[in-house]
């Protein structure tokens, strides 16, 4: 697993909001997830999966639970996907 800090929407370091975005090869516990988010710190951390050839597949934490969705933590995934992958 790799993790990246993404400040989304600005161009400046330490604006804007942070999020971490987590790429895996395959889903892990969790638990686990959970404890990752908790010692980030941050307001959200978004772990991705690549489930087939095109797909990747997002799911969210905050330090206290897994949410829905969070927009700007999907943003950073994608700015790490486009840019990384």
């Amino acid at each position: 697993m790799k993790q990246y800090i993404v400040d989304a929407f600005t161009d400046r370091v330490f604006s804007g909001n942070p999020a971490a975005v987590c790429v895996m090869d395959r889903w892990i516990p969790d638990e686990l997830m959970q404890s990752i988010t908790k010692e980030n710190n941050l307001s959200e951390t978004a772990f991705a999966v690549k489930e087939n050839s095109d797909d990747y597949h997002l799911r969210w934490f905050t330090p206290g639970g897994e949410i829905d969705l969070c927009g700007h933590a999907t943003l950073a995934t994608a700015f790490v996907i486009l840019n990384y992958y």
